[in-house]
Parts: structure tokens; C-alpha cells; sequence
């Protein structure tokens, strides 16, 4: 080989390296946005990168593509390590032809796509497109249904997860939607389907590309974004620590960290942290952070549905996924969305192996016109589903009220729940109090001549016999009733125990989700 060869080589490198060039980069950064490449370098473990695909270019002649070939074509594909561990990524680049899908744009997302699948390692995408590339006609849109299939295959197989830097609309957007996560930047990112243009044009609505498919909105209304960032350094830590909870694949363990944390740390603010009054809200945040090591915990879709609270979180080092009713909220009510939030978390939890602990407070579904119509049926049975196929170890906390068909959903004994503990504040019944009172003693109430007093003995006498967890006991609905400050140890032994847990499904080709 002569130096000659070497120095094309070299040259033919740096040319790659720039992309787009030094114009179409300064914009980037007049945006606020990073480039393909320096995304990848903030992602990575310094010196891990290994490139795929750096010389491809499009192979289209149409409309003057002959003359506009960029190696590369719009991004860039290969592997590298996250805090030492294997990862696929596709990062692409805006400076070239905006980022637009072309076939061998297409081709190089699926080929190292095809690489993680192979080997069982995570697929983290960072798109920023402005979508098919509409000189190559359906060939492009071929490119797009050959990611969507390859998404889907991967699902709770290999973790997937994608970051929104930039533009991403039209039907780009299904293959972030089918992936696990997804990770919004404010200001600099927005996903929709149809452009303000085009909503103005058919509805006459007048709206922002922000409002209709910002980060923000994504993250509060549609559920969409599981997190919202409020830059791109925050976006790629946000990936980084999310990878830590999840395994390199369905078959592996979650990674162990160890957190320094007493395992038998016990925190009497506990005890007193349920109010006296049963209507009174408070935070089950507060729980949660006394409770997991260290008191970190990761929290998914923290703005939207908030009457549910999901996230990542380790006892004894180990990774949990948390699923808890918010009492400040909704009073913790289960409705459409916080079922759907609820259910979406659980099976991915159960895909990776990630054991499932629930603290419940909730005073049932949510009753109206609103809900009944847009389907809270349907949509209620989804995190039953979810709950009743989970495998993973399943351990439950009644911290409160758990009242109704919401107390069935919310990992019962009964749906499989493998653990399930109660503080000695639990009411299990099928009603709250003054509800039932109302119904079990309607004729005697209505003879009283002093009737709120009637109510309020019938109430008295209905909560000292069924308002508490007691009942539930005796009958081995709940496997032991804790103090409140015992709940860190008695968590991390009851997972100890279940470690090794083997539980499946019968046989069949998928079940029938009521999606």
C-alpha cells in the first residue's frame, strides 16, 4: 500500500467529518443545537465510537441529487460504550440535506439497528430531520417502514430508546413512538404528524410549531415525551441515567450499583406522615424517597398524568420500577390516562426483567360523562392486563385507601401480586365509607329524623369493622401489615426472597391487549 493510498484515505475522512460544512454547522449553533457528531461525542465514553457507514452516499440522480453528494447522507450510525457498556446509535445530521430520510439514509439505521438486535445491545436514536426526503419519491418512504418493522421486532428485546433534537413530524414520528423512551429538548424540538400549515388548512386552527408538537406539550398533554429537557446536554445525561436502570437485553439482569445505603435503614417520618383525616392529601413522593437507596429516584412522565407516579429507583443496589397513586393529586384516582401511564410502564418493566414495586393509595376510577365516553372501561383494563401478565417479582404497599376495582388493578394478590404489605392506615373495602353507608343502610338513614348524625354513626361503625386492613388479612389478601418506618427492610428482604422467581404465561402467539 503506498503513502498515497493512506493520504486519500485521510482526506476522504476529513471530508466526512464535515458534514454539511462550516455555514449549514454555525446555523446549527445559532439554533442552540449541537451537531450529529458532538451529540455523540457528549453521549459516549470518551474514545468509544466506531463509525459505520461513514462513505455512504445517496444513490439517487432526480431533481439534481446526482450533482449533491454528501458521505454520510444525513447520519451518522455505529457503536460505542455508555459508562462501559455496549450501545448502537444513530445521530443525524441536519446539516446534511436537513437531515432527510433518503434509502441509504434508511439502510444505515437499519443495519446498525440489525447489529443491536444480533448481539442484544440498547438502540439509542438522536433525530433531527426534516423527514423523507421528498426527491426520492416512496423510495424514502420504503426507508421509513424499514425502521418502523425493525422497531418493533426489537421491542422487549434490546432497550430503544430515542432523543428528539430537532424536527421530527410526518411519519418520522412512529418510530421514536414505538420505542421505550423518548427524550424532548425545549425550544429546539417539536413532533407532529401535520405541521401548523396544514392543521390551519383543514381546521382552521392557528397554531405554534411549539404549542402543537413542543416538548412541553408532548410531555404534559399527549403523553408523547417521557421526558422534557430543558437542553441538549441535559437531554444525552437524562439517556445516560436511564441506561443505568435498564439491562443490555431482555435476557440479562438490570445492572447492580451499589448505593451505600444501610439496607436496614428504617425512617420514622413515616409513621406519621398519613394524616388523620382520610381526605386529607399528601405526597407519595415523600414515601418513595424514604424508602429506595439513597433516595434518588428516576421519575417517568413526571408531567403528565400525574395522579400516578412512575419511575426507576434501586433497594439494596438493585433496579425497581415504581408504579404509586399521588394522593395531592386527583386524590390518586385512577382516569384514562394514568391507566394507560400506568400500563405502558408496567410492561416495560416486565420486558427487562425490572421488579415491580407499587405503593397504593387510590380511592377508585375516575366517575363522569368524560371518562365513561372516551372509554376508562377500556382504558382502566389496560393496567389491569399489564398487571396480570407481569412475571418480573411484584411486591405491593397499601398505604391508604385502596377501595373498589382500583384495588383488583393495582397488583392485588389476587392478579398475582406476589408480596403485599399494608400499614395499619390501610381501609380495603369495596366502597369508601360514607358511600357504602349510604346504600347498606339507605332505609334507615331515611327514618332517622336526625340524619347526618345517623350517617355519621353508621360511618363510624362501618370504618372500625371494614376501614382497615385487618379483614383483608385474615383472609391472606395482604401477607403481613407493617409499621410504616419498617417498610425499607421488609422491601429489600421481600425481593431478596423473590430473586430467583419463575413465573410464565400460558402458550400462545400474543395476548389481546384491549389497546
Amino acid at each position: 500500500m503506498s503513502s498515497q493510498d493512506i493520504r486519500i484515505l485521510q482526506e476522504r475522512r476529513k471530508n466526512a467529518l464535515k458534514g454539511g460544512g462550516q455555514e449549514r454547522i454555525d446555523d446549527q449553533h445559532k439554533k442552540g443545537k449541537l451537531t450529529a457528531r458532538e451529540r455523540l461525542d457528549l453521549l459516549l465514553d470518551p474514545g468509544s465510537f466506531e463509525e459505520l457507514g461513514m462513505f455512504v452516499r445517496h444513490r439517487s440522480s432526480d431533481f439534481g441529487l446526482d450533482k449533491n453528494k454528501i458521505p454520510g447522507d444525513g447520519v451518522v450510525t455505529g457503536f460505542g460504550t455508555i459508562n462501559g457498556r455496549p450501545v448502537a446509535v444513530y445521530s443525524q445530521d441536519f446539516t446534511v440535506f436537513g437531515g432527510s430520510l433518503s434509502e441509504a439514509h434508511a439502510e444505515k439505521i437499519c443495519r446498525v439497528m440489525d447489529h443491536a438486535l444480533k448481539v442484544g445491545i440498547p438502540v439509542i436514536g438522536l433525530n433531527d430531520s426534516g423527514g423523507a426526503r421528498i426527491q426520492e419519491g416512496v423510495v424514502s418512504l420504503g426507508g421509513y417502514a424499514d425502521i418502523f418493522l425493525r422497531n418493533t421486532l426489537a421491542s422487549g428485546v434490546v432497550p430503544q430508546i430515542s432523543a428528539i433534537m430537532g424536527p421530527c413530524a410526518g411519519g418520522a414520528v412512529y418510530s421514536p413512538a414505538i420505542t421505550d423512551f423518548v427524550v424532548m429538548v425545549k425550544h429546539t424540538s417539536y413532533m407532529f404528524v401535520t405541521g401548523p400549515n396544514v392543521v390551519k388548512t383543514v381546521t382552521h386552527e392557528d397554531v405554534s410549531f411549539e404549542d402543537l408538537g413542543g416538548a412541553t406539550t408532548h410531555a404534559t398533554k399527549s403523553g408523547v415525551a417521557h421526558f422534557a429537557a430543558e437542553n441538549e446536554g441535559e437531554c444525552l445525561e437524562t439517556i445516560k441515567k436511564l441506561l443505568t436502570y435498564l439491562p443490555s437485553n431482555n435476557v440479562d439482569d438490570p445492572p447492580r450499583v451499589n448505593m451505600g445505603d444501610d439496607v436496614g435503614r428504617m425512617d420514622e417520618r413515616l409513621d406519621t406522615i398519613i394524616p388523620e383525616n382520610p381526605n386529607k392529601p399528601y405526597d407519595m413522593k415523600e414515601i418513595i424517597r424514604a424508602v429506595v437507596d439513597r433516595g434518588e429516584f428516576l421519575e417517568v412522565h413526571e408531567l403528565f398524568a400525574p395522579n400516578i407516579i412512575v419511575g426507576f429507583a434501586r433497594l439494596d443496589g438493585f433496579p425497581i420500577g415504581i408504579v404509586a397513586n399521588q394522593p395531592s393529586v386527583l386524590a390518586g384516582v385512577l382516569d384514562i390516562d394514568s391507566s394507560i401511564k400506568g400500563a405502558r410502564f408496567v410492561r416495560t418493566c416486565d420486558a427487562f426483567n425490572i421488579p415491580l414495586v407499587v405503593f397504593e393509595d387510590v380511592p377508585g376510577f375516575l366517575p363522569g360523562t368524560d371518562q365513561e365516553w372516551r372509554g376508562i372501561i377500556r382504558n382502566g383494563a389496560k393496567l389491569l392486563y399489564a398487571f396480570c401478565e407481569a412475571t418480573v417479582p411484584r411486591i405491593t404497599v397499601i398505604t391508604r385507601k385502596a377501595y373498589g376495582g382500583a384495588y383488583d388493578v393495582m397488583n392485588s394478590k389476587h392478579i398475582r401480586g406476589d408480596i403485599n404489605y399494608a400499614w395499619p392506615s390501610a381501609e380495603i373495602a369495596v366502597m369508601g365509607p360514607k358511600g357504602a353507608v349510604e346504600i347498606i343502610f339507605k332505609k334507615e338513614i331515611a327514618a332517622s329524623k336526625d340524619k347526618e348524625a345517623a350517617v355519621a354513626a353508621k360511618v363510624a361503625e362501618y370504618r372500625e369493622k371494614f376501614a382497615n386492613p385487618y379483614v383483608a388479612a385474615e383472609r391472606g389478601y395482604i401477607d403481613e401489615v407493617i409499621i410504616p418506618s419498617e417498610t425499607r427492610p421488609k422491601l429489600i428482604k421481600a425481593l431478596k426472597f423473590l430473586e430467583n422467581k419463575v413465573d410464565s404465561n400460558p402458550k400462545k402467539k400474543h395476548g389481546n391487549i384491549p389497546l
